[in-house]
C-alpha cells in the first residue's frame, strides 16, 4: 500500500460531473476509492446521486443514499458552488448575494454537519472543502464569491479545531484560475487570460486534474497530519 492508496475508502464529492469535481473523482477512483457522484462513472466503483446544494434536503437525501449504497462515508470533498454575479458590490441584488453566501457557505456547513457524526464515532475522516484564491484577495467584479470562499477557508479553520479530536480532518483547496465551465467567463477572453496568466511564475491557466492531485493527498494516509490548512493552486500567482 501507497501513501496515496484510497482503496476501501469511500469518497462523495458534490458538484462532479464536470470540471475539477469530476477530475477529483476519477483520480480518487483510479486510487481506489469508491466515489459518490451525479452521473454513472464505473460499475462497482461509484454510486451517481442527484442532488441540489440549495436544499438541506436534498443533501440529506445525497448522504442517507450514499450510506445506503456503499455503508460508510470516509471523505467529502464540498466542490459544488454557485456564483451567479460578476461586478462591484454595489450592484449586487440581495437574491444575488444571499445565494452565493447560502450555496457556498451555509450548504458545506450542512453537508459536514450530516457526515461528520459517523467519522468522530469511527475516529477517522477527511473533510476537503474547495475554495478560491479569490478568498486570498480583493477584487472588483467577484466581491461576494470571494467573500464566500475567504468565509470556507476560515470554516475550515473553525471545523479542524472542533474535530480535530477524533482525529477527522478539515482543509481546504484553493484553485487559481482553472479552466472550467464555472470560470469561463475569466479565461474566455482572450486579453483577460493573457493578463491574469501573466501574473502567474507558470504563465498559464491551469486545469482541472491539476487540482485533483491534492485532493488525493487529503483524502488518503499521505495527508494524515495536516488540518485546518488552505493549499493554494495557482501557478504560483499568490507570489508574483
Amino acid at each position: 500500500m501507497t501513501l496515496f492508496d484510497m482503496t476501501g475508502k469511500v469518497a462523495v464529492i458534490t458538484g462532479s460531473t464536470r470540471g475539477i469535481g469530476r477530475a477529483i473523482a476519477e483520480r480518487m477512483a483510479e486510487h481506489g476509492a469508491k466515489v459518490v457522484i451525479n452521473d454513472r462513472y464505473g460499475t462497482g466503483t461509484a454510486a451517481g446521486i442527484p442532488a441540489n446544494i440549495s436544499s438541506k434536503e436534498n443533501l440529506q437525501h445525497l448522504i442517507d443514499e450514499s450510506n445506503r449504497a456503499f455503508g460508510r462515508i470516509d471523505v467529502l470533498v464540498c466542490n459544488a458552488a454557485s456564483n451567479p454575479y460578476y461586478g462591484p458590490l454595489g450592484a449586487i441584488s440581495d437574491e444575488q448575494f444571499r445565494k452565493i453566501l447560502d450555496n457556498n457557505i451555509i450548504s458545506n456547513n450542512w453537508l459536514i454537519s450530516m457526515v461528520v457524526p459517523q467519522m468522530i464515532a469511527r475516529k477517522d475522516g477527511s473533510i476537503i472543502i474547495v475554495s478560491s484564491v479569490g478568498g486570498l484577495k480583493g477584487s472588483t467584479i467577484l466581491g461576494a464569491y470571494a467573500i464566500s470562499k475567504a468565509a470556507d477557508m476560515q470554516l475550515a479553520r473553525n471545523l479542524a479545531c472542533e474535530y480535530g479530536k477524533h482525529n477527522v480532518r478539515v482543509n481546504c483547496i484553493a484553485p487559481g484560475l482553472i479552466k472550467t465551465d464555472f470560470a469561463k467567463a475569466l479565461w474566455d477572453n482572450p486579453e483577460n487570460l493573457k493578463a491574469s496568466t501573466s501574473r502567474s511564475p507558470l504563465l498559464r491557466i491551469g486545469i482541472p486534474d491539476e487540482i485533483a492531485g491534492a485532493a488525493v493527498f487529503m483524502g488518503s494516509q499521505a495527508g494524515n497530519f495536516m488540518t485546518g490548512q488552505t493549499m493554494v493552486i495557482d501557478g504560483g500567482a499568490t507570489i508574483s
